[in-house]
């Protein structure tokens, strides 16, 4: 009768350690976000190379939310980047501009939002005219050579 107490207590604590990294798991993913206390913004970008859905949204360096949905609009031919905002963060002006980002020199991409200065705010459903679309390495290189075989 002792083991099986013994047994059923390291089960239960094996148990509670899988359901906590499982926890610590979702967390870390971004996955467990409750998307009921957030707002839909949209953004257009000429080039979208490297951000991925689930990438962060941050405005002066806080995440103040995720990328849900990147497609292409078919009117335009840019990337629609579909932005989830937390409600709390209702004070965007209509004149705020939104940035393709790089963390350090090769790392994941993010959006940055910087703030305008009008007096009206960006609420569900509205979108970011000004936007800086992402920095292609590729592209940067290839422009330099370029123009150093044009000078020579």
């Amino acid at each position: 009768m002792r083991i099986r107490t013994l047994e059923i207590g390291v089960g239960l604590f094996l148990l509670a350690g899988v359901l906590a990294l499982l926890l610590l798991s979702l967390r870390v993913s971004g996955l467990n976000v409750d998307s009921t206390d957030t707002y839909k913004l949209y953004a257009y970008f000429d080039n979208i190379a490297g951000l991925s859905v689930r990438s962060k949204v941050t405005m002066a360096g806080v995440t103040i939310g995720k990328v849900t949905a990147i497609d292409l609009d078919r009117e335009s031919y840019t990337g629609r980047v579909t932005l989830e905002v937390q409600k709390d963060v209702d004070i965007l002006p209509t004149d705020s501009t939104a940035s393709i980002l790089t963390a350090g020199l090769l790392g994941e991409k993010y959006v940055g939002i910087s703030v305008g200065g009008e007096e009206e705010t960006l609420g569900e459903g509205d979108t970011i005219r000004d936007t800086q679309s992402s920095l292609v390495l590729e592209e940067l290189i290839g422009k330099f050579l370029l123009n150093s075989v044009n000078k020579e």
